[in-house]
């Protein structure tokens, strides 16, 4: 069965915040470039998910809304642009996958919590099988409602922040056996 690896929102525009800082995954290029290479090896289909918003990083007019260094797109993979926190919702993806003959998708990219964990939702709603990959994921610490509008070190400070540990581990719990299998790069790699 072929498969589609999904690389969702591993774009220059997070680097461009205060946050990327404290990611998770400082090293994701490193992480998700084996399952690229597996991917392609295999004859999958990789599709590149860029976010696209205006007035901030994520506009395509500051130059950011491009793959990380280190990750480059080939000629014949699909990259698309999105403006919804899930893959699905504005862009052509299921389009897409239905055209390929795709029902297995592998999940990467940032955030863990956000834009990863809402495809992965939104794709098991409609029925796809879906492997999500923790460890090729990112996400940030997380401020409490009533502190988003402190400064980012006193987020980052507050004992009511939710770490990147306890976002990915309530992702995972979140995810595991309801919408996705959990995996790893090395089981996925073999």
């Amino acid at each position: 069965m072929r498969s589609a690896l999904l690389v969702i929102d591993i774009q220059e525009s997070f680097r461009q915040r205060p946050s990327w800082a404290a990611v998770s995954n400082p090293d994701i290029v490193a992480t998700v470039n084996p399952l690229i290479d597996a991917a392609r090896s295999r004859g999958d289909l990789i599709v590149w998910i860029l976010h696209h918003e205006v007035d901030n990083v994520f506009d395509p007019r500051n130059g950011h809304v491009r793959p990380i260094e280190g990750l480059s797109p080939l000629p014949d993979e699909p990259v698309i642009t999105k403006t919804s926190a899930n893959a699905f919702t504005t862009t052509g993806l299921q389009q897409l996958l239905t055209t390929e003959g795709i029902r297995h998708l592998i999940v990467t990219g940032i955030q863990t919590e956000q834009c990863c964990e809402t495809t992965t939702r939104v794709a098991g709603d409609y029925g796809y099988d879906v492997t999500f990959v923790t460890e090729a994921t990112a996400t940030f610490p997380i401020a409490h409602r009533d502190e988003k509008h402190l400064p980012y070190d006193e987020i980052l400070a507050s004992p009511r922040t939710l770490s990147t540990d306890d976002v990915i581990a309530r992702t995972e719990y979140a995810l595991a056996g309801r919408f996705a299998t959990i995996a790893t790069v090395k089981e996925l790699i073999g």
